[in-house]
C-alpha cells in the first residue's frame, strides 16, 4: 500500500507527463514557421551558450544522447549546425550554431516571450516559484537515485 505522499508524488509525475505533451505541442506550434520542431528547439537553444559535444546537451537536458544525436544530425543536414573539432574528445565532435539557427532562435524568442506572457498571467507568481522549486529539487533527488 502506497503511503499518501507517494500517492501524490505519482500523482505530481502524472502531471509533469501530461504538461510535457502540453509543451511540446506549444513548442511544435511556435517552432513550425521557422522550420524547426521542438526538440530541435531544445538542441539549438542549449547551443545559444556555447558549442558542446551530443553527450553535453543529452546529459544537461536530461534527454537520451542517441535521440540529441539524431536530432543534432538532422540540423547539421539542414544548415542549423556546424561541427567543430574538440580538442577535449576527438570522437565527440562540438557542435556549434550557425547564422541560421541564431535567426531562427531570435524569431522564436520572439514568439515564445508573448506564449509565456499569455500562460504564466494564468497562474500566480508564488505559484510558479513553487512549481520551479520543486522541480529543482525533484530532479537533483532523481539524479542521486539508483534505479533497480
Amino acid at each position: 500500500m502506497r503511503s499518501h505522499r507517494a500517492e501524490t508524488f505519482t500523482r505530481v509525475i502524472d502531471a509533469v507527463f501530461a504538461c510535457n505533451g502540453g509543451f511540446l505541442a506549444a513548442g511544435d506550434a511556435l517552432t513550425g514557421p521557422v522550420g524547426l520542431t521542438a526538440a530541435q528547439w531544445q538542441v539549438l537553444d542549449f547551443l545559444e551558450d556555447g558549442p558542446a559535444t551530443a553527450a553535453e546537451v543529452a546529459r544537461r537536458r536530461g534527454l537520451r544522447r542517441q535521440s540529441v544525436q539524431e536530432t543534432a544530425n538532422r540540423l547539421l543536414r539542414n544548415g542549423m549546425l556546424d561541427r567543430r573539432p574538440n580538442p577535449a574528445d576527438a570522437r565527440a565532435p562540438l557542435l556549434l550554431l550557425t547564422r541560421r539557427a541564431k535567426e531562427a532562435l531570435r524569431a522564436l524568442g520572439e514568439a515564445q516571450v508573448e506564449w509565456a506572457e499569455d500562460v504564466a498571467a494564468e497562474v500566480s507568481q508564488e505559484d510558479l516559484e513553487t512549481t520551479l522549486r520543486t522541480l529543482r529539487r525533484l530532479r537533483e533527488v532523481l539524479a542521486q537515485q539508483r534505479l533497480p
